[in-house]
């Protein structure tokens, strides 16, 4: 979503504290302004766009939130904001390793659909100051450590959603917590109740891993860096070209000349159903990494080389010594610069 056209039409928040033992629900609308509309927007965006968030599909006979959904109007914002947050509360009050938090719901609207935002946010601590007022008019200026700031516009949310209205389909980020001795995704599996999918930057770790672990087993160790070098290369490409690949076309260029590679790597993605899986990262942030070729000695000396400059032979040479060595030539350098 695109933060410009996200429109707000309502927002509650409540104090969703546990180490005070109930939540403070509020009776009543946050009147906003331009500034807060534009946090709310900001956060929206990330979670709509980014590569964290999960499709997700309500569990109809089991979950509460959708029982609440299903009848939902306008009319009713604050009641029902209201029950979601106590029953969010009551499953963090029973579970002291999810963190306290603000829960603020959002009603909007984005192009010609109608949304409602479940935006967890997380308390940080951080440092601010207090003036005390003494005697003779005097006062006195602390430093003291806040306990309940919420994340900026710049920071991820943890655990949120935002649910179509006209569907009840979900979208969904979240992190693991510890719930009976397990780490858990409580966020959908708790209170939403939905089952969800991978997201894309896990379907692509995912990937990648795979790819390293084949190549691992497959190549001795001084072919080992050619052929995952190559793969990276191929993995950018894709990306950058197409804004992602299918698994099984890039399994295809990959292994192109160890096709019992091929088998073994698609082996690893039947597990997890990805054979045929189409994944498109929408985030510079995923992707960022395929930018570069990391390279780390056995000296300790570590090379970042832009794809770009890999890719041309007239910037970098690789070359395999006699001993059975490599060398690394970095060609043709106008200018060189040293930082501390």
């Amino acid at each position: 979503m695109v933060k410009e056209e996200i429109r707000i039409k309502k927002a509650i928040v409540h104090i969703l504290d546990s180490t005070i033992g109930m939540p403070v629900l509020s009776d009543e609308e946050l009147d906003f302004g331009s500034e807060f509309s534009d946090f709310l927007k900001e956060h929206i965006s990330k979670i709509s766009s980014g590569d964290d968030g999960k499709s997700c599909e309500f569990y109809k006979q089991e979950s509460e939130v959708y029982r609440m959904l299903e009848q939902y109007s306008d009319d009713f914002f604050v009641d029902i904001s209201k029950d979601m947050a106590d029953f969010l509360y009551s499953i963090m009050n029973s579970n002291i390793d999810i963190p306290p938090a603000d829960l603020i719901v959002v009603r909007f609207k984005y192009g010609d659909g109608e949304y409602l935002g479940l935006l967890k946010m997380n308390y940080k601590s951080l440092y601010t100051h207090r003036t005390l007022s003494l005697e003779e008019g005097k006062n006195t200026n602390e430093i003291i450590r806040h306990k309940s700031i919420l994340p900026p516009e710049s920071q991820k949310l943890s655990e949120a959603a935002i649910i179509c209205l006209d569907d009840l389909t979900v979208q969904v980020v979240e992190k693991k917590y510890e719930i009976n001795g397990e780490k858990t995704n409580y966020f959908s599996y708790l209170f939403l109740k939905c089952s969800s999918h991978m997201s894309h930057k896990s379907k692509l770790s995912i990937v990648t891993k795979a790819v390293e672990a084949v190549q691992k087993e497959g190549y001795d160790e001084l072919s080992q860096y050619e052929a995952q070098m190559k793969a990276k290369s191929i993995m950018q490409e894709e990306l950058e070209e197409k804004g992602g690949f299918v698994v099984e076309e890039l399994a295809e260029r990959i292994f192109e000349e160890k096709p019992e590679l091929k088998v073994a790597f698609q082996d690893k993605m039947e597990k997890y159903d990805l054979v045929k899986e189409e994944i498109l990262p929408q985030s510079e942030t995923t992707t960022r990494k395929y930018q570069k070729q990391h390279l780390l000695t056995d000296t300790g000396i570590e090379i970042k080389i832009p794809m770009e400059q890999y890719k041309n032979p007239g910037s970098v040479e690789f070359i395999t010594n006699p001993d059975g060595t490599v060398s690394v030539l970095i060609k043709n350098i106008g200018h060189l610069e040293a930082r501390f």
